[in-house]
């Protein structure tokens, strides 16, 4: 369940209310940034990309890194495919989840559970571009020269049992996301960092298929 939610956080835009991070100044004028964001997120029809991700455990000295692909595609389709060290596959279709790992396999209803639902309203909200608006977080957005950072805390009691903060690095030129970082209550993080981003290419719709 943990390693899932983690892995439906990748389409979110989610963030941290904690001192200002090193190398970042609030954002002058946060009405514009929204108003941007908002612009960008309804231009960004798809999203393809490769992945590393980095898991610290507060248990092991050594960091446990995977890597894989992803893809999403409006209206709620999202694929990510995990090839190393182990294969792992998660596909969301609208209202429906598609899960496996090694040769388990299994389907789930996302209304089914309150925190996909939580999770698939944050996915709306960021392809819509209204997160902002979001009343389950605490929101601050923050820039450097090249980059944004937005931060939120969760406020409700259900994504507060699973995180105590996520940070999402934004690339200023194309508003993609380059790098999320998830802390965990149990002071363990993951680190996802996106490389050979692609937006807006053509993505079949038998890639979300659930059979």
């Amino acid at each position: 369940m943990r390693k899932l939610i983690l892995v439906l956080f990748i389409i979110v835009l989610g963030f941290v209310a904690n001192a200002q991070p090193a190398g970042y100044s609030p954002v002058p004028d946060l009405a514009k940034f929204k108003e941007q964001f908002t612009v960008i997120a309804k231009k960004t029809e798809t999203i393809k990309s490769d992945f590393t991700q980095e898991k610290n455990l507060s248990m092991l000295s050594e960091k446990i890194i995977s890597k894989g692909k992803f893809w999403f595609k409006k209206e709620n389709l999202l694929r990510m495919e995990y090839s190393k060290p182990f294969e792992y596959l998660m596909i969301l279709n609208k209202d429906n989840m598609y899960i496996k790992d090694g040769q388990k396999e299994s389907k789930v209803a996302v209304k089914s559970n309150k925190i996909f639902q939580q999770i698939n309203k944050i996915t709306v909200d960021c392809v819509q571009g209204t997160v902002f608006n979001n009343p389950d977080f605490v929101t601050k957005a923050y820039e450097s020269k090249g980059s944004y950072l937005i931060e939120m805390s969760p406020v409700g009691k259900t994504l507060k049992e699973f995180f105590k903060s996520i940070d999402v690095i934004i690339d200023k030129k194309d508003y993609s996301v380059t790098t999320i970082e998830m802390n965990e209550n149990s002071g363990d993080n993951t680190i996802i960092r996106f490389t050979n981003r692609e937006l807006n290419t053509p993505i079949p719709d038998a890639l979300f298929a659930i059979k």
